[in-house]
């Protein structure tokens, strides 16, 4: 088998790319880092007949006109000039519906005279737009060899295989013709330019003219182009647009000639039609408020009987193992602290499906785009822009893939500002925390018949993180001296109806990754809870021993009531109990006893191990089958006051939709500013502020 051959795997954001290199590579995939950038390197090996292959996966990008950190990543790999990746063929990915926007970006990389490839893929979509694509006559055209595939269903991945082994042997792409007369942009500049490096084509000498400054070239050769680009009189903009108005001249021929689509008019004036009602300048704004509030309502009245089914399980598999097994630390273990811990995953799983469920409607019917549209004006008055609206609103679902989003923000100063406010939002993770507290201290009331109180106050924390992290973005923006241009420009989508499958695949996806993913953490949390929490300093712990037992023996009619009191003091004096007295000083303030303490440090690793240390804690102090629920409202001050009073709650609340609770987000900041100064800035400024306004809160409310 020959060794050698480095393939470029490149295409359009969202043309299909990630379905492809996972079919080609199977399981032998490699992820990392460009060197000395945080953008995702993903590599695999690709077998082709006597050759292996190396596949890498180069960020998205539109064209050869880089703004991105990513898209500079997968332009200096193309223009040859990255140090540690080289390539022999390039296998472009081409959306068979959107045909005519990703030619521009093919078009370019055939002048560069390097071996491509053309693969269609979305061509079922396409089908059902009515697009008929002449795979024979675009190949003629193009001079490059054209595969249609369908990566999901392994369709035509034979046949391109076929294709990179023929042009790998041929070589074909020197003698190619060039798709446009690139000299005659700059036929000066080009002819000075090539006595340089004479076996470069012309379309990379005029790349190497526009962007030699951000290439590694030795100072000599950077001020010998730049004497090139002075003397020829370069112009960078007009050059640029003028091979971009040639390139979609030449594009339109041949979209006449080998497409036929269907008459867009029809769709088109529908979606104007819609844009008219969505993008109003005031109505535009009061249905994105309904959308908001029925997809916060939608979270409780929806989730509601589930959740009941699945809280009724549990409190019967907990019943059944307390009264079928004897009482030895392996049934504690396995009662308070599996059985515990894993029913404090599983009872949130209908809300976190059913949250992600509506997400992707939303962002499947073309909606989302339009939250965008209409965000910018706000934005750019906190010192961000449209596009910070997509990471912010991913940030519902997780801070950690939110931020790395950010990098589609080409402003350095938005993109910034957008990581340091994204934890704001209130990710999946601090669901189950708003759940259990809402529904320990607001009433289980409807309004209409469906408007629901709890879901209002579901609402309003959501709100609270969006409106915090545009007041932070207020003041950071002052701090932060990045000057540069910004630019907003978005592609708004046509209304589409929705891919139910889709819908039902991501809801069952977020299941799995929170089940899976967060479960690990919060088992593991529950289990070493159960451990510090059962157990303490021998001695003290033989002390409360012998006192139950002399107690029982004095006054065995009150056997139960002295087992909880023995109960709850071995709790207090274990290593959990210890630990929690000593913070507790620090939280009563807010309202908070040393258990809530515990909580608050164990779910710095992930914040919905909250609701698991809670359910750990309460098994092992009561021992009794009472739901997770019913024993916090019962938890009580040695006073008699209730721990979960309505202040305390919402004190509760309030700090876990401001505070930095992630250790993950504050580790993805690091890696995406390439500085500890910006997560720490982050985690005392969040954490500092969610403090100051729980107390606010908890006084005011008391």
């Amino acid at each position: 088998m020959k060794p050698g051959i480095n393939i470029a795997l490149v295409g359009n954001p969202n043309c299909g790319k990630s379905s492809l290199f996972n079919a080609l590579t199977g399981l032998h995939q490699k992820v990392g880092n460009f060197p000395g950038v945080t953008v995702d390197k993903k590599t695999g090996n690709l077998a082709l007949g006597k050759y292996a292959s190396t596949l890498i996966d180069l960020p998205g990008t539109y064209s050869f006109y880089p703004k991105r950190e990513d898209e500079w990543v997968a332009y200096k790999v193309l223009m040859g000039v990255d140090e540690e990746i080289k390539t022999d063929v390039i296998l472009l990915i081409a959306d068979a519906s959107n045909l005519k926007r990703n030619l521009l970006f093919c078009t370019q990389i055939i002048d560069l005279k390097i071996p491509v490839v053309l693969a269609l893929t979305m061509n079922d979509l396409a089908s059902k737009k009515g697009i008929k694509i002449d795979v024979e006559g675009l190949q003629a055209d193009l001079g490059i060899p054209v595969v249609a595939i369908d990566a999901r269903k392994n369709k035509g991945l034979l046949e391109l295989k076929k294709a990179l082994i023929g042009i790998i042997e041929t070589k074909r792409s020197r003698n190619q013709e060039s798709f446009i007369d690139n000299k005659k942009l700059a036929p000066a500049a080009i002819d000075a330019f090539k006595q340089l490096y004479p076996t470069h084509s012309d379309y990379a000498a005029l790349h190497y003219l526009m962007h030699h400054e951000a290439f590694p070239l030795d100072s000599e050769m950077q001020a010998t182009i730049e004497q090139i680009e002075i003397d020829t009189d370069f112009n960078h903009t007009k050059t640029q647009a003028q091979e971009i108005l040639q390139r979609y001249g030449h594009i339109q021929e041949i979209m006449k000639h080998r497409v036929v689509e269907p008459d867009p008019g029809a769709k088109k004036k529908r979606t104007d039609k819609l844009d008219n009602i969505f993008l109003h300048r005031v109505g535009g704004y009061i249905i994105l408020f309904t959308v908001l509030f029925f997809l916060f309502q939608s979270v409780f009245w929806m989730a509601k009987f589930p959740m009941d089914g699945i809280e009724w399980i549990f409190t019967n598999i907990t019943t059944y193992l307390n009264q079928a097994l004897p009482n030895e630390w392996w049934q504690d273990l396995l009662v308070n602290g599996i059985v515990a811990g894993m029913g404090g995953i599983v009872v949130f799983v209908p809300q976190i499906m059913i949250l992600f469920g509506i997400i992707t409607l939303l962002e499947d019917t073309g909606y989302m785009a339009r939250i965008s549209f209409l965000s910018d004006k706000l934005m750019r008055k906190v010192g961000l822009n449209g596009k910070s609206v997509m990471p912010m609103i991913s940030g519902f679902a997780c801070a950690v893939p939110a931020i790395m989003s950010a990098r589609n923000i080409e402003n350095k100063k938005e993109r910034l500002l957008t990581i340091m406010v994204t934890p704001f939002m209130s990710c999946s993770a601090r669901l189950p925390v708003y759940t259990i507290l809402i529904s320990l201290v607001v009433p289980e009331k409807m309004y209409l018949g469906f408007f629901s109180l709890q879901g209002l106050v579901m609402m309003l924390l959501y709100v609270l993180g969006m409106v915090m992290a545009m007041l932070a973005s207020l003041i950071l923006k002052w701090f932060i001296h990045i000057k540069e241009k910004s630019y907003f420009i978005l592609e708004l989508p046509v209304y589409r109806a929705p891919r139910w499958g889709n819908v039902v695949l991501t809801m069952l996806q977020k299941a799995k990754i929170f089940v899976v993913d967060a479960g690990k953490v919060i088992m593991f949390i529950s289990l070493l809870l159960w451990f510090l929490s059962t157990y303490g300093p021998a001695e003290k712990m033989q002390i409360l021993k012998t006192q139950y037992a002399t107690a029982v023996k004095q006054n065995p009619t009150q056997s139960a009531f002295l087992e909880k009191k023995y109960n709850t003091d071995k709790l207090a004096n274990s290593y959990a109990g210890i630990l929690g007295k000593q913070i507790e000083p620090v939280i009563k303030p807010l309202g908070y006893d040393w258990k809530i303490g515990i909580a608050l440090i164990t779910s710095f690793a992930a914040r919905e191990v909250f609701v698991g240390t809670m359910a750990t804690l309460y098994s092992v102090e009561e021992d009794d089958n009472s739901s997770l629920r019913e024993k916090m409202r019962a938890s009580v001050w040695p006073d008699g006051r209730p721990v979960y009073s309505l202040a305390a709650a919402l004190s509760l609340m309030v700090f876990y939709v401001l505070a930095m609770q992630c250790m993950s987000t504050l580790v993805i900041v690091k890696r995406e500013t390439g500085s500890w100064k910006w997560p720490t800035i982050q985690f005392f400024m969040m954490t500092g502020l969610a403090y100051v306004c729980s107390w606010v809160v908890y006084v005011v409310a008391k």
